[in-house]
């Protein structure tokens, strides 16, 4: 039986990219749509121009349904903006009848979940962390173990509400159903963590263009989430600034001749780039355009430091800390992340894709290939059990430990 075709939506601050693709048996993704559209509409991962926000995610659609030669009609998107906002929370019940039971189980994060949120926020993700089972912390699945007491602890993600329905709306507007909202580093992760990683103890952190986007995973399980509002963007920003050029020659030199560390450039080496409207040409000196995007960078890690030990778990993250997005293309990056942090870094593109896949093999690509996978496992967990366990005969053993692995994750 050939696989559902699965469609994933990252709708960024600097761009919008629609993903079509078939899961195979072996556990990689077969690409066969790409529809990639400079974004219009959005700042900081929010909708501020709702007209051309719809329009970019609808030519992006179209480009990816083209390429596919499919209808798409309903799409896993990406959500990640500074209203974005995590908080732990813990559910106690009695175990009926002494071994815990799925019943048990449900009604302890049942009652972990129902806590005040505020009128104007919802929920988009709970997820499982650990549970307690009499005296005994830290139990991973208490199914059928012996106790009389049990209690759940879940993390509870929610937005904005208006903020999630005005980027609802212009997905509608351009023809596509949203079925489910996926947190930015949450989606990266899914793409280019191992298991091993998550076990031990690791970040994911993606730089955007408008915001960097942070999860912390411990025990197999994210312990944390955070977005900040400052990305690649704000790199560019600076530059055109300094140097008085427009966003986009801004950003062409960032692209081109971008560099985090002033030293390992030379001295005397001169950039010439157009500037406003019909004015002469601008000489830029390019060890002072590193030096400028040296101290956002820095910016930038240092409130990635200052939020992993705001959350207390810094020091347990022995697999350190895995980038994704754009903004980490720049020149130098990692060995600046790796001073910043103090811990090892890595900078990751999804691995496990093939088909039309040139334009889509970098960083920047993370999050958009990691929604497929949410797709696959979303669809997975929303089928009856006995097909479950049908499917299940026929697949890869990887793909369905980690359908074992997410079913411990809940969406509302």
């Amino acid at each position: 039986m050939e696989a559902p075709v699965l469609v994933g939506i990252d709708v960024g601050t600097t761009k919008i990219c629609t993903l079509v693709a078939r899961p195979e048996a072996d556990g990689k993704m077969r690409i066969l749509g790409v529809g990639l559209e400079r974004s219009r509409g959005m700042n900081k991962g929010m909708v501020v121009d709702m007209r051309e926000a719809s329009r970019a995610i609808a030519r992006s659609v179209e480009k990816a349904s083209r390429a596919a030669g499919l209808e798409i009609d309903s799409a896993v998107v990406s959500l990640a903006a500074s209203h974005v906002s995590g908080q732990i929370s813990r559910g106690v019940v009695g175990v009926s009848g002494g071994v815990v039971d799925a019943r048990d189980i449900q009604r302890a994060v049942e009652a972990a979940r129902a806590i005040a949120i505020p009128h104007d926020r919802e929920i988009v993700h709970i997820i499982q962390r650990a549970f307690r089972l009499d005296d005994q912390e830290s139990v991973r699945e208490p199914l059928g173990m012996h106790g009389y007491r049990l209690e759940a602890e879940v993390h509870i993600i929610t937005a904005a509400k208006a903020s999630v329905a005005n980027l609802r709306q212009c997905v509608q507007e351009a023809g596509v159903e949203v079925s489910h909202f996926v947190l930015n580093p949450l989606a990266s992760g899914e793409a280019v963590l191992t298991d091993s990683e998550r076990e031990m103890g690791v970040a994911v952190c993606d730089v955007g263009g408008g915001t960097t986007d942070l999860a912390v995973y411990i025990g197999g399980d994210v312990w944390h989430t955070a977005v900040l509002p400052v990305g690649g963007n704000h790199v560019t920003n600076d530059l055109g600034y300094v140097f008085h050029l427009p966003p986009q020659r801004a950003e062409e030199i960032k692209v081109r001749y971008g560099h985090t560390d002033p030293q390992a450039v030379p001295a005397d080496e001169v950039i010439t780039v157009r500037s406003f409207g019909d004015q002469e040409a601008v000489h830029v000196n390019r060890q002072e355009m590193v030096a400028v995007i040296e101290a956002r960078v820095q910016e930038i890690l240092g409130l990635v430091r200052h939020e992993l030990h705001r959350s207390g778990y810094d020091g347990l993250l022995p697999a350190g800390v895995v980038f994704t997005g754009g903004s980490t293309l720049l020149k130098g990056f990692q060995g600046m992340a790796r001073d910043a942090l103090e811990m090892p870094v890595r900078v990751a593109k999804a691995e496990n894709i093939f088909g039309m896949t040139d334009r889509i093999q970098s960083p920047a690509f993370a999050t958009s290939v990691g929604l497929l996978y949410w797709a696959q496992l979303l669809q997975t967990s929303a089928l009856p059990p006995e097909e479950r366990r049908a499917r299940r005969s026929e697949g890869d053993s990887e793909v369905w430990q980690k359908v074992k692995a997410f079913l411990r994750a809940l969406l509302p």
